[in-house]
This record gives structure tokens, sequence and C-alpha cells, in this order.
């Protein structure tokens, strides 16, 4: 039996959920490890060069610095360009984006780098809990799932929404999407990685049943799925609060990628 240890690891963005996840890991989880990002925001420079991180303005230089983790941060794009490459080079990802799998033409192409590399794509359930019972329920067949995402109007603010809804103006529950997993995840990529993971937990995106709300009665972000199938029902119901700076994030994403690479901080192999 032995352990791999994780001595190099590699951020793709460095927004607030990129940050929050940084700070964890060089206070918490791998304090001894070296970092590195790619951001080519200029805001970034400063940051990096105080927390002591390399900074690189592509991929190829990240491949240099030879990471043994790269963890995604960035959104859809950056799982477009950045992370089959990474792949292909033998490096394990954890991806945050989790919605850009909407794209079925994307997840093949992810799948076969990863192949290719001998490399994991490592998924995070987000600011969603409670999925591992769905996935259970699963194997005797699931006929109905529903996703209801509720997040204050302001949360929508740079999304779709804020061209066909006077999000200021709403005073009561409104209902801004109605539609599939597929369409959510491409339409609110920002907002809807949670129900790419239901969708990839249950039914699928095509099948998994989504509604997104501006509510303005609610300070929180507030997830909630209903499974029906031959198992009998099921219900997951949570309350989270958002990232101080980015409303449009539940702090418990953030969380669950803490939780997804202390996993693999030291991963036994027999």
């Amino acid at each position: 039996m032995s352990t791999k240890h994780i001595k190099r690891v590699g951020l793709i963005g460095l927004g607030a959920i990129g940050k929050r996840v940084l700070g964890a890991l060089q206070r918490e989880h791998l304090p001894q490890a070296a970092y590195a990002a790619i951001d080519p925001s200029a805001a970034s420079t400063g940051f990096a060069s105080e927390h002591g991180i390399a900074l690189f303005s592509d991929v190829q230089g990240l491949l240099d610095w030879k990471p043994d983790l790269v963890i995604e941060c960035a959104g859809h794009g950056a799982v477009v360009q950045v992370v089959p490459p990474l792949l292909q080079a033998g490096v394990d990802v954890v991806i945050a984006s989790i919605g850009a799998l909407a794209d079925k033409a994307l997840a093949k192409d992810l799948e076969t780098a990863a192949e290719a590399g001998g490399a994991r794509l490592i998924l995070v359930s987000g600011a969603i809990g409670g999925l591992d019972a769905m996935r259970s329920a699963r194997a005797a067949g699931l006929d109905e799932v529903l996703y209801t995402g509720r997040k204050p109007p302001q949360a929508w603010a740079g999304t779709p929404a804020e061209t066909e809804f006077d999000l200021a103006g709403i005073t009561v529950p409104t209902t801004i999407f109605r539609g599939t997993a597929a369409e959510a995840s491409l339409k609110f990529p920002k907002n809807a990685n949670v129900t790419a993971a239901v969708a990839l937990s249950g039914v699928g995106f095509e099948a998994t049943r989504v509604e997104l709300v501006a509510d303005p009665t609610v300070a929180k972000n507030i997830h909630e799925v209903k499974v029906k199938g031959a198992f009998g029902e099921l219900g997951i119901w949570l309350a989270n609060n958002p990232l101080p700076d980015n409303v449009k994030t539940s702090w418990l994403a953030a969380l669950s990628i803490e939780e997804a690479v202390s996993k693999q901080v030291l991963t036994t192999v027999f």
C-alpha cells in the first residue's frame, strides 16, 4: 500500500470561488503545497503575488509548471478550452462548472481526453446534497425529477433574466425559467450548475425538469429536488447562504470543491 501526495495544485480562475478555495487549501488541507493559477485579469496579478502563487496566462504555462491536481473555478469556457489538454497530459482535474457537461459533444471530448491521458475528471456536487440517495433509487427506475431553484432577484443579474424581467421591480416570487436541465445549464451557466449535478445523478439533462424563480421573499439560495420512481418519493431541500463576494453562488458550492480536493490529498493506492 502506498500514498500519492499532492504537492502542486493549479487553479483555473481566481474569482470569488477560486480565491475562497485557495485560501481554504492553503490554511487547512494542503498548507505545504505550491500553488499556481490561470487567470488573465489584471486584478489577479497583485493577488497572486500577495498569496505566493505562480500566475500563468495559458494552459501550456500551467502544464510546464507540472501540477499534480488542477481545480476549475472559471466557468464553462474554461471547461471547453483548458480542461481537455490538462486531462490529455495526465493531470487530474476537479471541475466546478459541471453544467458544461450538458453539451454532449464536450462531455464526450472530456471523456476521450481523460482516457487518453489516464487522468480523472472529478465532478463536484456543488450547492446541492443528498444526491447519493437519488443515485441509489435510479437503479430501480426514476419516473420524474423536478429541480426548483429560488434566489433573490438581484442574484439573477447578469443573466438572460435581466433582459427578460425587471429584476428590481419584482415584488412577488416570479418564475424566470421553466424547461430542461440541459437548457438551464447552458442558459444560466453561472447560476444553475446545480441542475447539472441533479441531472447527472438522476434521469439525465433532457429528462430533468427545472424551474428557476426570482424570489424577493428569500435571502438565501433555495434548492429543492422532488423525485418519484419505483422506490417511492424523495425530497431534498437546502437553504444556502450565498458567497459574500458573489450572490449568484451558494457558499456550499465552494465548500463542495474543498471537500472534493480533501479526498484527493492522500489517495490510497493498493
